[in-house]
């Protein structure tokens, strides 16, 4: 039986990253990873174009039924904020044109479900996305954090659903006693 396949993506006006795997069962294993770049000489439209572009190559080339993307945090610069939700919005755009779903999830989620640490670092990240995958180096950031989204979302997106009993705090999934008995002083 054929597995899942799952396109992450980790949008970005300068480079967006992009990674593909295929669940099976419990297995997860690596099809491909790479960025898109958009040429910053060039005006905005014509840099997400590119960025619309590329991913609909990836995604006739892979062929995913489903799609993860990173959400946008928001940065002290605003400009930077807004250009990069853009970028999101592009990428977003090539998957739903696809008529693929589409979840997203933060950063920390993401963190949370492949290390274990929703405060881990880039590096941390890339090495257990290596190891996940057993692949034999890390991946380029960017590509790391398409494939760490797609992980997530294989998981079932685990960190983005924290279930009852469970709670996100410092980032990590920690039990805690039910609202239930804390209510009922």
């Amino acid at each position: 039986m054929a597995g899942i396949r799952i396109l992450g993506i980790d949008p970005g006006l300068g480079i967006t990253g992009y990674g593909v795997v295929e669940k099976s069962g419990a297995q997860i294993a690596y099809l491909a990873s790479g960025r898109i770049r958009s040429d910053e000489s060039r005006p905005l439209a014509e840099r997400l174009n590119s960025i619309l572009e590329g991913l609909a190559e990836v995604i006739a080339a892979y062929q995913p039924v489903e799609a993860a993307v990173e959400k946008v945090f928001v940065n002290v610069n605003p400009q930077s904020t807004l250009l990069l939700g853009q970028a999101r919005g592009a990428a977003i755009c090539a998957v739903v044109m696809a008529r693929l779903p589409v979840s997203e999830y933060t950063a920390l989620q993401v963190k949370q479900a492949v290390v274990g640490l929703g405060h881990a670092r880039k590096e941390q990240v890339q090495e257990m996305v290596k190891r996940l995958l057993k692949l034999p180096k890390a991946p380029g950031a960017d590509a790391s954090d398409a494939l760490a989204c797609a992980i997530c979302h294989a998981h079932g997106g685990l960190g983005a659903m924290p279930s009852r009993g469970r709670s996100v705090r410092g980032g990590r999934i920690v039990l805690g006693p039910r609202r239930e008995a804390r209510g009922a002083r």
